[in-house]
């Protein structure tokens, strides 16, 4: 039963995990007002691993001229009520309703922010929650641990009017500060680039004094490190354009602000497609993630697509459904929706696990997800089956899974329809692993075609896999009612499989099986 006040609730208004056990997530809107966008997202499918039902933007540009003026955009209310009207309109339609809607750094600070969030609730019947810069902090570092379990390191959330800092660690939220440094504020500064760049170092030097430089891992949240981030794939030749999950490299991000700088905003929309006024920020954005990068001196910096949106869902998880592995609660999420046989992927792994038992448990993770998938592109064109498989795999918007991890899991999900990739236009991604990935991707697709031909029933209760990586020998021991099953394209695929593992093969009787 739904709960009749909305402050029990929080920001939400209403409980969406009523059920801590719960896989499923009912269809969920949320609306985050920035300084620069106003963005509806509209969530469904797996709990800890949520599908994005429906996703736009409107670059309203609420904060631009407010160091100036103190004041929001009067272009940027009338386009960010529109689309808010839109918004509660569409979430009608789509029964996602009430939305939440979330105003961050333009509307919190502008004198006239409370008049913009009753006229908003005047026209479209929305309350506009109102979060201040530390809040902001914690929920986008909340959307990074959606994202990343046992994720730890640094969060740095930018918006039009701000940048965000939070600490994280073991599943929690650390040390919080917020600053002014977005973009928009920026442009307000006088003195040209020489004053904006004094401001920005000034600035990141006193957020380094309040939380401290021992942070090895960086976390990029914001529609601006993300234009960056497009900007460094395309210097870099990068083939797989999957933002979530970018990696990039101190060094690698001087060159990038170097390259911004030799490029106008124009040659770089037309390098990526990014809208105009989105790149016209870049710049800027781009001086002070050289300098977060050059004071906090990160290891490793990663994009983050989650943030505070995905921290509104965050919050209200029980701590039972944030523990799950958002990897392989999407993946069965997709196996019970859209595979032939739902549940036939974990009796296809634990029939192949043999093969790969000496493997990590983080490999075996990426294994399980691939079984977990292997039948869920069976609709698409016989012909390009393979090439289906290996695009829903790598640009799927997966959480908890790196880019190489994207590409190995691709690659074997290909070989599970198809034993060659020979002049495929997928070669430049799969370039992303080193020669042994690429191997060990083939031998797990080859496996996972032999298993889930060998039979419609799970294969564990026909027969079993014995693995002797020494002696190079691959056993298969069949029951007496899987020998009827095991014909000529079984073999067929069975050798392929030993053939990909350089191995001989023995095919047995199980013991206690009769002989007929």
């Amino acid at each position: 039963m739904m709960q009749d006040t909305t402050e029990d609730w929080g920001p939400f208004g209403r409980p969406l995990f009523e059920d801590p056990t719960a896989r499923a997530l009912s269809r969920v809107g949320v609306v985050d007002v920035g300084s620069n966008s106003v963005r509806m997202v509209v969530f469904d499918g797996a709990a800890r691993s949520p599908a994005y039902f429906f996703n736009e933007k409107v670059m309203a540009g609420l904060g631009a001229g407010f160091a100036e003026t103190g004041r929001l955009n009067p272009e940027g209310r009338v386009r960010a009520l529109a689309a808010l009207v839109r918004f509660q309109r569409l979430a009608e339609g789509m029964n996602a309703t009430p939305l939440t809607v979330v105003a961050t750094a333009a509307v919190r600070e502008a004198e006239d922010g409370p008049e913009f969030r009753a006229e908003v609730e005047e026209k479209t019947g929305l309350k506009t929650w109102v979060v201040d810069g530390r809040e902001e902090a914690r929920l986008s570092a909340q959307g990074v641990m959606l994202g990343w379990p046992g994720a730890y390191g640094l969060v740095c959330d930018i918006g039009g009017s701000s940048m965000e800092l939070a600490q994280i660690s073991e599943g929690r939220v650390g040390k919080r500060v917020s600053s002014a440094l977005g973009p928009l504020r920026l442009q307000g500064i006088k003195g040209g680039q020489k004053a904006v760049k004094a401001e920005i170092a000034k600035t990141v030097d006193a957020l380094l004094e309040e939380i401290g430089t021992d942070n090895k891992r960086l976390f990029l949240v914001g529609g601006s490190w993300r234009a960056i981030a497009r900007l460094d794939m395309e210097r870099r030749g990068y083939p797989l354009h999957v933002q979530h999950e970018y990696r990039m490299t101190p060094q690698g991000i001087q060159d990038t602000v170097k390259f911004i700088a030799d490029h106008t905003p124009e040659q770089m929309r037309a390098m990526t497609g990014i809208g105009e006024a989105r790149m016209a920020l870049v710049p800027l954005a781009s001086l002070v993630l050289r300098q977060v990068v050059r004071k906090f001196k990160p290891r490793d910096i990663a994009i983050s697509s989650y943030g505070i949106r995905e921290g509104l869902l965050y919050e209200q998880m029980p701590q039972r459904l944030r523990d799950r592995d958002p990897l392989i609660e999407a993946c069965r999420w997709a196996e019970q929706k859209d595979a032939r046989f739902p549940g036939f992927g974990r009796a296809l792994y634990q029939f192949l696990l043999p093969l790969f038992k000496n493997d990590g448990e983080k490999r075996l993770r990426i294994i399980r997800a691939a079984c977990l998938l292997h039948d869920v592109s069976w609709r698409a064109h016989p012909d390009y089956r393979h090439e289906a498989c290996f695009d829903n795999a790598t640009r799927a918007n997966l959480g908890g899974l790196t880019h190489s991890e994207r590409v190995f899991m691709g690659l074997a999900l290909l070989h599970r329809y198809k034993n060659s990739r020979s002049g495929s236009r997928l070669e430049a991604t799969v370039a992303l692993l080193d020669e042994k990935e690429i191997k060990q991707a083939e031998i797990l697709g080859r496996a996972m075609r032999f298993g889930a031909m060998f039979s419609a029933e799970k294969p564990g209760s026909l027969g079993e896999l014995r693995w002797f990586p020494k002696k190079k020998l691959l056993e298969l021991w069949l029951t007496r009612h899987a020998e009827e099953l095991f014909g000529e394209v079984a073999q067929s695929r069975f050798q392929s499989l030993v053939s990909a593992l350089g191995a001989e093969s023995n095919v047995k009787r199980l013991r206690g099986t009769p002989e007929g």
